[in-house]
């Protein structure tokens, strides 16, 4: 890897930040109003053993804007013109685990049985629900490796901006990259030295065929783009049945004829009305009479 140095920005609380704040106990009708928004506004089925992790990761922001109660907290949540502490609650309470090259077994079949096909055509991804980007960037690494610098290009969107920013940052702590092959962090990876020491920077020209944006999985693509390849993985686990439904159909709106779709190997359709073919267990395309399975 080449080197990176000098600050950047952070998305980590202060230290001085760090005292717990006056709240009053998460009760029982203020967490079904916590389910209750983000069901409606994201579609996340929040299991009653969250109630715990919802209490955690709010106390701070109470404590920031001086509430003493969860009720309170909602209440302003729903005044109007409370746009931004509404996108700050999704942001809040979306969970964004991720490192890169997670369920490898993807990345390998797409480089050796999907991309030879589209040596010298144009091919458009979309990762549908990208987090922090660590899944975006190990995919332009496969396409790099297996297409070069041909006409290709990858979306990476997610329902919260937090996330999106530390994306387009692109630093990352080089713990996260611990199953990437080394040719490829040698290749497209700039190693932090001295105040960047422990994180790693992604290549400027990587990032370069990534485009980041928000956007609503229970909504329809407003630009009408379609896509050979839409990865959604670890996503349709906090979904309901007639969520998984309505999300699983957007997609395939977006979905190319012939083109894949990949979910994570804990995941399944089952259940799910679609004209999807499953190919292989979380793999699945759209049928067409152009293009026969790869």
């Amino acid at each position: 890897m080449g080197s990176l140095e000098g600050p950047l920005a952070r998305d980590e609380p202060r230290a001085g930040a760090m005292h717990p704040p006056d709240v009053v106990p998460l009760k029982d009708r203020e967490f079904e109003r916590f389910r209750h928004f983000i069901h409606e506004r994201a579609g996340i089925s929040l299991a009653p053993h969250k109630r715990q992790m919802v209490s955690a990761r709010l106390q701070r922001r109470l404590h920031h804007l001086g509430l003493h109660s969860f009720d309170a907290y909602l209440d302003h949540v729903f005044e109007p013109g409370q746009d931004h502490e509404r996108q700050h609650l999704v942001d809040l309470l979306t969970t964004n685990e991720t490192y890169f090259y997670r369920e490898p077994a993807h990345f390998d079949y797409l480089r050796e049985h999907v991309l030879p096909a589209y040596r010298g055509h144009g091919v458009r991804v979309w990762s549908a629900a990208c987090s922090t980007g660590e899944e975006v960037y190990t995919l332009a690494m496969v396409l790099s490796d297996a297409l070069g610098p041909g006409d290709w290009r990858i979306l990476g969107t997610d329902i919260s901006q937090r996330v999106l920013e530390q994306a387009r940052q692109g630093v990352y702590p080089l713990e996260r990259a611990r199953h990437l092959p080394r040719v490829w962090l040698e290749r497209y990876c700039l190693k932090g030295v001295r105040a960047q020491a422990g994180n790693l920077l992604i290549d400027p020209r990587l990032k370069s065929r990534v485009k980041l944006e928000q956007h609503n999985l229970l909504q329809s693509r407003r630009d009408g783009e379609s896509f050979d390849i839409i990865f959604l993985r670890n996503v349709l686990i906090y979904f309901d049945p007639p969520t998984k439904q309505r999300v699983i159909a957007r997609l395939f709106e977006s979905l190319r004829p012939g083109g894949l779709l990949f979910i994570s190997h804990v995941e399944s359709l089952h259940g799910i009305d679609t004209p999807l073919v499953m190919i292989r267990p979380s793999i699945f395309q759209r049928p067409s009479t152009r293009r026969g399975t790869p």
